[in-house]
């Protein structure tokens, strides 16, 4: 509730979900990336793990987001321009040639057709000889974003929410260290909401998941440790801080006191960071550079688990190894030049802070 702090680490987590924070881990450091062929994405992502990156994120093309295969006539002109063509288990196995499975995390942006192409990568970890039941990763699998900001749904809204409940149960007892899920306000960000706003539907959905989820009876703390969320970092530096520490109070809360959580683990809001598309612009594109570092350092502030930084050029097309290393950089920059991950929460206290805090949970 308004104005309670607590301890990193500790109900409500208002202060970040562990205690040391990134003094004893960093954030995963994952870049989004996939375009055209499973071979071109694969040489993309040795790239970046090359380069340090140290979490995998895999962009699908929209047909492959709405299950068409890509040579469907409906795909024409869409194969592999917004993310990488997998129309088959060969392609995901193309994907990931010569990367371990075992020993890389990887998200997928993939909602309608996430429980085929989980399939797939399970199928590809299982072939490299990965034990399943430790593979590390998120689908997205979240489709009431889809209907409200994005539009790739395939399906009426309960049968597609059954789906996901399904994927739950599934992932429960085979993958118990996969996110099942990442609940999504970048999406309604990007499609113009406020940073209130953004958390007021996201969490709309996240409470529509969990019933969803009781209703077919699975237990809340069964569940709820594997559910993630994915938030936007915008322009406003110091709003969007007070937005991620705002966001861990009202689910703690809700957690506990509306759906009866009581594993900590069940009441603690995990959540990746993208650094916000909308604000960048194809005129003077280095520019860009210097909003992608602000956004994202609002996001290290704000206690994100995992973090992915524009490229310079997103404005422009898809970017060029240069601009994917130069936004990798500014990720390590901040990790390791800043100082500011040797304390759990740097900005807690502050004045400024805990008041937009205070009133962004007003108003969500």
């Amino acid at each position: 509730m308004n104005g309670e702090l607590g301890k990193p680490g500790e109900f409500p987590f208002t202060r970040g979900i562990y205690s040391d924070m990134y003094r004893s881990r960093l954030w995963t450091m994952r870049q989004y990336a996939g375009f055209g062929t499973a071979e071109e994405s694969n040489r993309r992502y040795k790239y970046l793990i090359s380069q340090g990156t140290t979490g995998l994120s895999v962009a699908f093309d929209l047909p492959t987001q709405m299950g068409l295969d890509s040579d469907h006539p409906m795909a024409a002109g869409e194969v592999g321009r917004v993310g990488v063509a997998v129309s088959s288990l060969a392609d995901m196995e193309i994907l990931f040639a010569g990367i371990p499975l075992r020993d890389v995390s990887t998200s997928m942006t993939i909602n309608s057709t996430a429980a085929i192409l989980l399939s797939f990568y399970a199928l590809v970890a299982k072939q490299q000889g990965a034990d399943v039941r430790k593979l590390a990763g998120t689908i997205q699998n979240d489709i009431l974003k889809e209907y409200v900001a994005r539009g790739t749904y395939i399906y009426p809204p309960r049968p597609a929410m059954r789906i996901i409940t399904d994927i739950f149960a599934w992932a429960g007892r085979e993958m118990p260290e996969w996110n099942t899920i990442s609940i999504s306000g970048y999406h309604i960000r990007e499609a113009g909401s406020t940073a209130v706003q953004e958390l007021a539907f996201t969490f709309a959905n996240a409470v529509a998941y969990i019933e969803a989820a009781v209703a077919a009876g699975l237990a809340v703390d069964a569940f709820a440790p594997r559910l993630s969320f994915f938030f936007n970092s915008h322009s406003d530096f110091l709003e969007e801080i007070a937005k991620f520490r705002a966001a861990r109070r009202i689910y703690a809360h809700l957690m506990r006191d509306r759906f009866g959580a009581r594993s900590p683990r069940s009441q603690m809001l995990r959540f990746h960071v993208q650094t916000a598309g909308s604000t960048l612009t194809a005129q003077q594109p280095d520019v860009n550079i210097v909003r992608t570092a602000l956004e994202a350092m609002a996001a290290v502030l704000g206690g994100a688990q995992s973090l992915h930084t524009n490229s310079r050029d997103e404005a422009l097309g898809l970017p060029t190894e240069e601009s994917a290393r130069i936004a990798l950089r500014t990720q390590q920059i901040i990790a390791y030049e800043s100082g500011v991950t040797h304390t759990a929460d740097p900005t807690g206290g502050s004045e400024c802070i805990e008041s937009l805090t205070d009133a962004i949970e007003a108003g969500v």
